[in-house]
């Protein structure tokens, strides 16, 4: 992924999969796979996990694809089901997006999903910026 530091080791891919199946146990939500309409083609992963920005734990919208279908907007596809999902069904009052402040297409695909700017912080020496949209629906 062009906005990781590295390739995890087989150590931190095991630690990151015990994160999502805690993910799962402890909010019944997390992160899931994007398979192309009318096939079998894994093309990344999207979904909401909780994460901490500057010590508040928030649902944050989380989503990675494979670089040969950048562009084409299944992010951004995949990005607004989960926002509907966390508004929807989950009813969360605020749907969190940070990523580092580098990654430029992330954020534009969560300003297309109506997400505005929260915040830049730190995080593991780096700065991020933080994304929200509030939920509208049961007002």
């Amino acid at each position: 992924m062009q906005h990781y530091p590295e390739a995890f080791s087989k150590d931190k891919v095991g630690k990151w999969i015990q994160w999502n199946i805690d993910n799962y146990n402890k909010y019944n939500h997390g992160l899931w796979a994007v398979i192309l309409k009318g096939g079998e083609n894994f093309i990344g992963d999207r979904g909401i996990t909780m994460q901490i920005i500057e010590k508040e734990t928030v649902p944050e919208l989380g989503f990675h694809i494979i670089k040969d279908y950048w562009n084409k907007g299944y992010a951004t596809e995949a990005a607004l089901a989960c926002k509907e999902y966390a508004f929807r069904v989950l009813n969360y009052p605020k749907l969190f997006s940070y990523t580092t402040v580098q990654n430029i297409p992330s954020q534009r695909v969560a300003e297309k999903i109506g997400m505005q700017k929260y915040k830049v912080f730190e995080k593991n020496g780096e700065k991020q910026i933080a994304q929200v949209a509030v939920n509208t629906l049961n007002q």
